[in-house]
C-alpha cells in the first residue's frame, strides 16, 4: 500500500518540489456543461461545436453557473498546514485529510528557500528583497523543526495519546488532504488564490491546479485567457 503523501501519476510540483497537487479524478466534460444548459430540449451530445463554444461561453460570461456544477474535479494536496488552513475556507469543496491521531508515519515540514519581508503598509501582503540574508533565520526554522518533531516522539513515546502530542507541531508541518469541487467554484477559488493579492504559497497551487485541468476544459480556459487571465 503506497502512503497518502506520494503523489498520484497526474500531478504537479510546487514550493520547490516539497509540495503537489494532483487529479485524482473527475466527472463530465464540456459537453456536460452545454448539455445541462439545454436539458430542457431533451437532448445530448457527446462533441461540442462552434455553437456550443458560444453558449459555454455566455454561461460563464453572465455567471449562469448552475450548468458548470455538473463537472467535477477530485484533488491529492500535499500543503503546509497554512496553506490547509486558508484552502479550508472555501466551504463549497469536500475534504478528507490524512490525521496525526492515527498516524505519525511521513512527517515533513516546509521550510522556504527564501524568506520575505513583511510588507508596511498592508499586514496581509509580504515582497521579495534580494538583498535579504536570510541563511541564518531559514537554519532556526530547520532547527525548530527537529525540536518540534523530537518532542513529538517524546510526547510519544512517554505514552501521551497522538491527538494530544500533535499539539507541538508547527504550521509548517505538511498535510495531505482530498478536495472535491464543482467547476464553478473551482473557477471561484482560482479567481482568488491565482491573485496578486493572494499568499505566494497557495498561488503556487492554484497555478498547479490550472494546468492540470485545462486539457479538460480547453475552451472554458481559452475563454479566460482572453478575459487577460493566466491559463
Amino acid at each position: 500500500m503506497e502512503h497518502l503523501n506520494i503523489p498520484p501519476d497526474n500531478h504537479v510540483m510546487v514550493l520547490d518540489g516539497q509540495g503537489w497537487v494532483g487529479l485524482i479524478d473527475h466527472l463530465g466534460s464540456e459537453a456536460t456543461i452545454v448539455n445541462a444548459a439545454r436539458v430542457s430540449f431533451g437532448k445530448i451530445k457527446k462533441e461540442i461545436d462552434d455553437r456550443d463554444v458560444t453558449l459555454l461561453e455566455y454561461l460563464i460570461a453572465n455567471k449562469h453557473t448552475s450548468p458548470l456544477e455538473h463537472m467535477v474535479f477530485t484533488f491529492s494536496v500535499h500543503c503546509p498546514l497554512f496553506v490547509r488552513g486558508q484552502w479550508h475556507r472555501h466551504r463549497t469543496w469536500s475534504y478528507n485529510e490524512i490525521s496525526r491521531r492515527y498516524t505519525e508515519i511521513d512527517m515533513e515540514f516546509y521550510t522556504p528557500v527564501k524568506l520575505r519581508r513583511q510588507a508596511e503598509s498592508n499586514r496581509q501582503a509580504s515582497f521579495d528583497d534580494p538583498g535579504f540574508d536570510d541563511a541564518a533565520l531559514r537554519e532556526k526554522i530547520r532547527l525548530h523543526n527537529e525540536k518540534s518533531l523530537a518532542l513529538y516522539d517524546e510526547l510519544l513515546a512517554g505514552g501521551v495519546c497522538r491527538e494530544q502530542a500533535r499539539g507541538v507541531l508547527p504550521q509548517n508541518m505538511m498535510v495531505t488532504f482530498w478536495g472535491t469541487v464543482d467547476l464553478s467554484n473551482l473557477l471561484h477559488f482560482l479567481e482568488l488564490r491565482d491573485s496578486e493579492h493572494a499568499q505566494y504559497e497557495i498561488r503556487e497551487y492554484a497555478v498547479a491546479i490550472k494546468k492540470l485541468i485545462k486539457p479538460y476544459i480547453p475552451h472554458v480556459a481559452a475563454y479566460f485567457a482572453r478575459q487577460g487571465q493566466s491559463w
